[in-house]
């Protein structure tokens, strides 16, 4: 079994690691050594314009990486850190643009896995870290999904068992003082206005961020957001002619449906969140022809896995598309 020791070795020696964070599992490398980084794009199949997340130990390493901590950020970092928020702030001068998509800006977060914790630690570092899967794809909350999307090509994975939370950390930029909310997270919009007042609105200026592409986050099979007044008369109507069919909803299935594999995955936030990437992965391997996902509700408890589930529902995205 991989140990911290290992981990830590390989990053040294300018390899690619995987390591559980809360949110999902991270695929990392020396945060300072831009081949190493320049690496993770290559094995992910990601446009070198699409930025990394920076991970570091503690609050104390930022004015390492950003040249300026402006206060809502250093606000947002006290309340949140260690934990699921990534900040954008602005890039120190020294920061290889490779780790930024070739802008001014970086994503920083401090994860608060304990194994996350140890290796950054004994590391002494910076580790860039997306998250360990191809471009596009589902993101993995266990070791054994990182080993399936990658096999041997990522030869040290940490493991720390399923990732508690499921989904990716909150985004929040915070340039010019001014924060802006760019991925939904567990931590939500009303969270983060209690600590920094009203967000700004609009993002026409606002930087690339890690799964900011319309489509995001998918399973291979075509995916399809169904209201869940309606979800049973679809799979219904898709399975008709002994096409195989997956659902995932908030409920049973009031009746048997042929050639319809139904998963309940309940109706409370966290428990979903924390099960998504694992259902849609299951049943991915189905061979079905489509996947038919209930839709969660309008609230903003559900505003992260809403945005998932928009972004895997994407028509016409490319095979083998990051969800860092």
């Amino acid at each position: 079994m991989a140990t911290i020791d290992h981990a830590v070795t390989a990053l040294r020696a300018g390899e690619l690691i995987a390591f559980p964070t809360e949110t999902v599992y991270g695929l990392g490398a020396n945060a300072a050594d831009a081949d190493a980084v320049a690496r993770i794009f290559a094995l992910k199949g990601r446009p070198p314009d699409h930025p990394l997340i920076v991970h570091i130990r503690a609050q104390d390493q930022l004015q390492q990486w950003a040249a300026d901590i402006p206060p809502v950020a250093a606000r947002l970092a006290a309340k949140f850190w260690p934990g699921p928020l990534t900040l954008i702030l602005p890039r120190a001068a020294h920061v290889n643009t490779v780790v930024t998509g070739g802008q001014d800006s970086i994503g920083i977060r401090v994860p608060a896995h304990p194994i996350a914790q140890q290796l950054l630690g004994a590391f002494g570092g910076a580790i860039a870290a997306p998250s360990a899967n191809r471009y596009g794809r589902l993101s993995p909350t266990s070791a054994a999904h990182v080993r399936e999307e990658f096999g041997d090509a990522v030869r040290i994975v940490l493991d720390g068992g399923e990732s508690p939370i499921g989904l990716e950390s909150t985004i929040v930029a915070c340039l010019g003082n001014v924060a802006r909310l760019l991925r939904p997270g567990v931590i939500t919009r009303t969270q983060i206005e209690q600590i920094v007042g009203r967000l700004a609105e609009g993002g026409g200026d606002a930087p690339r961020a890690p799964g900011d592409r319309p489509q995001h986050y998918a399973p291979f099979t075509p995916l399809e957001l169904i209201g869940g007044d309606r979800i049973e008369a679809s799979a219904a109507e898709f399975s008709s002619g002994e096409r195989k069919i997956a659902v995932l909803a908030m409920r049973p299935a009031a009746r048997p449906l042929t050639h319809v594999t139904w998963v309940d995955a309940g109706a409370k936030p966290a428990n979903y969140a924390h099960n998504l990437y694992h259902h849609l992965r299951t049943l991915d391997r189905l061979g079905c022809t489509r996947i038919l996902v209930e839709v969660p509700p309008a609230r903003e408890e559900w505003s992260a896995v809403l945005d998932r589930l928009q972004r895997a529902s994407a028509q016409d995205r490319p095979v083998g598309m990051d969800c860092g």
